[in-house]
């Protein structure tokens, strides 16, 4: 099933079960969807991901934990949609490997590891977190 006709699918149970987080969260995820001309659903959901995770570390220094809850589960709901997260010891297994593979060594690599973290493992690894890890194993 396609991510929209999906996401469409929940949005109907979410409302028939009056879960307003899981029906908003799928009303604003459809909508950048639709709006875009030619949607990449991955990239749509890493970066509502993404922001909603900047706004909790706002919200938290600002001291709303009200706000940074309510981000917290659309991030839950979103997640749903995107490829299961490698942990951290995963994603250091997997780029080593990538720099092993391609002979890589020094920090100018940095960006030739984080093209092919992108292109492996779409989704699936944090961006700041690769990226921490490349540097310190070219390091």
């Amino acid at each position: 099933m396609a991510l929209l006709e999906q996401i469409n699918a929940d949005l109907k149970k979410a409302m028939l079960e009056r879960d307003e987080v899981t029906r908003d969260t799928l009303r604003m995820i459809k909508s950048e969807l639709l709006t875009l001309e030619n949607p990449d659903g991955l990239v749509v959901l890493s970066r509502a991901v993404k922001s909603r995770r900047d706004s909790i570390k706002s919200y938290v220094e600002g001291g709303r934990q009200d706000l940074a809850d309510k981000e917290q589960a659309e991030i839950e709901v979103i997640e749903r949609y995107l490829p299961k997260q490698l942990g951290e010891d995963e994603a250091r297994e997997a780029i080593a490997g990538i720099i092993e593979e391609l002979g890589l060594s020094s920090k100018k690599d940095l960006g030739k590891v984080m093209k092919e973290v992108k292109t492996r493992y779409p989704g699936q690894v944090d961006g700041r977190l690769a990226s921490s890890i490349a540097g310190q194993l070219l390091g």
